[in-house]
C-alpha cells in the first residue's frame, strides 16, 4: 500500500469495523450516500476514521426507517441547522415508537400472565373469591340486538380501543346482567367490555367493584355455556349465595393459544352476595 495510505481503512477493514458486508459499502457508494474519501488510480477505495461517525449515523437513521434517498437528501443539504431540525423531529417519532414497544410489551406480559394462569388451575372446579374493584371501557348496549347492530357496536369498540391504544392483552370480554343469566346466557349479553390497566387511562364507562364473586370456568364452545353457568347456580343455592348484578367472562385460552374452541377456555366471575345476613364479610 502507498505511504500515504497507511492511516487509512481498506474497504474490508472499514466494512468490519462498521459490522457491515463490504457490498454495503459499494451500492452506498454507488448511489451516492457514502464513498470512500480517497479512490487509488487502481480504483481501490479507502476510508478515513472520521467517516465512521458519518456511517454510524446513517445507519441509524436507517435502523428507525428512515429511507436512504431522505437520507442522501440531508447529507447533500447538510449543515448545522439542518442536523437539528432533523435530529428533533426523529427524536419525537422515537419517542412515539417507545411508547408503542412498551404497550406491546405490556400486551405481551399480560399475555404470558393469563396463559400461564391458564395453564396450572383446576378449571373442572367453582369456588368463592374476593376481588379488588376494577376499571372497565364499556360498549353500548348488545341486549336484545340485531346481529347487525351487535357487529356495529363491537366494530365501534374495538376501532376505538385502537384508536386510543387500549389492549392491554386481555381478550374480548363479556358482561351479562343478573336477569339474563336467569334467562339463559346464550347470545344474550349485556355489553361487551375491555379491562383499563387504571382509571385514568381513558374517561372509563364502569367500575366492576370489589367484593365476592363466584368463579368457574368453561371449557369448549361458548355455545354450550349455559351447562356451566347451571353449575354455578346449583353451587351458589347451596352455598346460600344469590347473584348481585353482573356476570364478567374473559377468555383465557382462545385462538392465540388453542385450536379449535373446543379447547377455549373461559374465566367466569359472578359478583354474588350471601342470603346468610353477615356472611358478606366470610374470609375466602
Amino acid at each position: 500500500m502507498n505511504e500515504k495510505f497507511n492511516k487509512y481503512f481498506t474497504t474490508g477493514d472499514f466494512a468490519k469495523l462498521c459490522n457491515v458486508k463490504k457490498q454495503t459499502l459499494f451500492h452506498y457508494d454507488d448511489i451516492g450516500i457514502f464513498s470512500p474519501e480517497i479512490r487509488d488510480d487502481n480504483g481501490y477505495r479507502y476510508y478515513s476514521q472520521q467517516q465512521f461517525d458519518l456511517f454510524d449515523v446513517i445507519t441509524n437513521l436507517k435502523e428507525i426507517n428512515m429511507p436512504l434517498k431522505e437520507i442522501k437528501s440531508y447529507l447533500d443539504n447538510r449543515s448545522p441547522n439542518a442536523l437539528i431540525k432533523l435530529f428533533k423531529n426523529k427524536i419525537l417519532d422515537i419517542d412515539i415508537e417507545i411508547e408503542n414497544l412498551k404497550r406491546i410489551r405490556k400486551l405481551m406480559e399480560t399475555k404470558i400472565s393469563i396463559t400461564e394462569y391458564a395453564c396450572i388451575i383446576d378449571y373442572s372446579k367453582i369456588h368463592l373469591e374476593f376481588f379488588d374493584e376494577e376499571y372497565l371501557l364499556l360498549s353500548n348496549s348488545i341486549e336484545n340486538v340485531s346481529d347487525n347492530e351487535y357487529f356495529k357496536t363491537l366494530s365501534e369498540h374495538m376501532n376505538y380501543c385502537t384508536l386510543n391504544h387500549i389492549n392491554s392483552g386481555y381478550s374480548s370480554c363479556i358482561m351479562i346482567s343478573k336477569d339474563n343469566i336467569l334467562k339463559g346466557v346464550a347470545k344474550n349479553y349485556s355489553y361487551l367490555y375491555t379491562k383499563l390497566n387504571s382509571k385514568d387511562d381513558v374517561p372509563f364507562t364502569f367500575t366492576k367493584p370489589k367484593g365476592i364473586y363466584c368463579v368457574a370456568y368453561h371449557k369448549g364452545d361458548y355455545n354450550n355455556i349455559d351447562k356451566t353457568y347451571n353449575k354455578i347456580l346449583q353451587f351458589l343455592k347451596a352455598s346460600n349465595f344469590d347473584i348481585k348484578k353482573y356476570s364478567y367472562e374473559e377468555f383465557l385460552l382462545d385462538e392465540i393459544t388453542v385450536k379449535g374452541y373446543e379447547n377455549y377456555l373461559t374465566q367466569i366471575s359472578v359478583e354474588v352476595e350471601s342470603l346468610i345476613e353477615g356472611e358478606n364479610s366470610i374470609n375466602i
